[in-house]
């Protein structure tokens, strides 16, 4: 990407933010497409990644590693203790809990000028080279390595979801999709895994959170907005929920055409939002049904 990126009029760093919003709307459908629970709230847990990464840095220790662990070990173990408390809750009751626990973190943040810089938000920090020991990588100064760690992680994170999904575990999440009464009356305990998808998916979620607070060298309130949460939940149904790669699309395309639009009008969210309606009405599988619906024919 970072070699042709350019001939079509972008720049690296659109290629990580397409890699990163795509990691983080794949997460959400970790639990949204394949266990068929629905949360306004994932904007919490990228936030928090961001926080964790960007105050690790600032206030602890300037190494990138250990920020993207700290970052991703606040998410999840924000996202265990929440998800603990709202599992027993279905439909549009889950989804407002995670909006109101997510805002719960949005107004600290906006809240705490001086550990997060409030409105401002946290600044005064950058992403450090890492030091391998016999090498280091300057993923400060070079957007193309940068763009490459993104793309490891990326990766990983994808495969472990994938191997995730086509374990027993995953087919238990798709039976409980599917069908949860029928999956509760052969035994098998409904708010456990609900928990452990919503765990997962919020891991991942963080991770995402992370590299997008490395890729700007900031971190804001917004992060953690449940306006950030729909974003995600758009890119997802736009590309196509029930499918790994379906999020992917929908992020690219969402990326692109805020990167592209914004540059030329204010109104950019109008054009967006009008492309989402004529998906969700007129083609529910979103872009990715699209394209296998025409391969099938």
């Amino acid at each position: 990407m970072p070699f042709w990126m350019g001939w079509i009029g972008g720049y690296t760093a659109l290629g990580s933010r397409v890699l990163i919003m795509a990691l983080a709307a794949i997460s959400l459908n970790f639990l949204l497409g394949f266990t068929g629970v629905l949360s306004f709230g994932h904007a919490a847990y990228f936030g928090l990644g961001a926080y964790g990464v960007g105050m690790t840095i600032k206030y602890l220790t300037p190494s990138t590693p250990l920020g993207i662990l700290v970052g991703v070990a606040v998410g999840t173990a924000a996202a265990a203790v929440i998800g603990a408390l709202i599992v027993k809750l279905r439909g549009v009751y889950f989804a407002m809990a995670t909006i109101a626990f997510g805002q719960v973190f949005y107004f600290i943040a906006f809240r705490w000028n001086a550990v997060t810089g409030g409105d401002d938000g946290l600044s005064g920090w950058h992403r450090m080279p890492i030091d391998l020991g016999f090498r280091t990588i300057d993923i400060l100064g070079n957007d193309k390595i940068f763009y490459y760690l993104v793309l490891i992680c990326f990766v990983v994170a994808i495969a472990i979801m994938a191997a995730l999904l086509r374990s027993p575990f995953g087919r238990t999440l798709l039976a409980i999709r599917e069908n949860e009464r029928r999956a509760r009356f052969l035994g098998i305990s409904i708010e456990r895994h609900i928990w452990l998808s919503f765990m997962i998916s919020c891991v991942f979620v963080s991770l995402a959170g992370t590299l997008y607070a490395l890729l700007n060298n900031f971190a804001d309130p917004h992060g953690l907005h449940w306006s950030q949460s729909g974003d995600f939940v758009i890119m997802t149904v736009l590309g196509g929920m029930r499918s790994l790669w379906g999020p992917l699309l929908g992020a690219a395309i969402f990326v692109v055409l805020q990167d592209y639009i914004s540059s030329r009008t204010e109104n950019w969210m109008s054009f967006i939002g009008l492309l989402f309606i004529l998906v969700v009405l007129f083609f529910p599988r979103g872009v990715l049904g699209i394209i296998r619906g025409k391969e099938n024919s």
